[in-house]
C-alpha cells in the first residue's frame, strides 16, 4: 500500500485546492451551484484521485488514476481562466494558482510516464 502523504504531487494539489476554495468564497452567491461548485470539484478532484490511485493495487490502476488527475487539472486550469476572465479573479489570485497548475500538471505527467511503465 502506497502512503499518498509522501507524494509531492498529493501535497502541491491538497494545497491549491484549499488556495481554490478561499478565493470561491467571494465568488458571487449565484455562483454556488455553477462555476463555485464546478471550481472547487475539479480542484478537489486532483488530490482526490492521486488519494483513491494510491490505494490501489496495481502500478497499472494507480497510473489510471494519476491520468484522472491529469485531466481534472486541465479543467481547473480552464475554470480559473474563465473565472479571470469574467472577473471573478483578481490578477494575483490568477497568476499565483495559474503557476502552481501549471506546475502541477507537468509533475502529473512526468510521475504518470513513470509510474506506467
Amino acid at each position: 500500500m502506497r502512503d499518498y502523504r509522501k507524494y509531492e504531487i498529493w501535497k502541491k494539489s491538497h494545497q491549491l485546492a484549499l488556495e481554490v476554495y478561499g478565493v470561491t468564497k467571494y465568488f458571487p452567491k449565484e455562483e454556488m451551484y455553477g462555476i463555485t461548485s464546478q471550481l472547487r470539484r475539479s480542484s478537489l478532484s486532483i488530490p482526490t484521485n492521486i488519494v483513491e490511485g494510491s490505494g490501489r493495487h496495481s502500478q497499472k490502476e494507480f497510473a489510471h488514476f494519476i491520468n484522472i488527475a491529469s485531466g481534472s487539472a486541465a479543467e481547473t486550469e480552464y475554470l480559473i481562466r474563465f473565472s479571470f476572465d469574467i472577473k471573478y479573479l483578481n490578477e494575483n489570485d490568477f497568476n499565483k494558482i495559474n503557476e502552481e497548475l501549471i506546475s502541477i500538471r507537468k509533475i502529473l505527467n512526468a510521475f504518470h510516464q513513470k509510474i506506467k511503465l
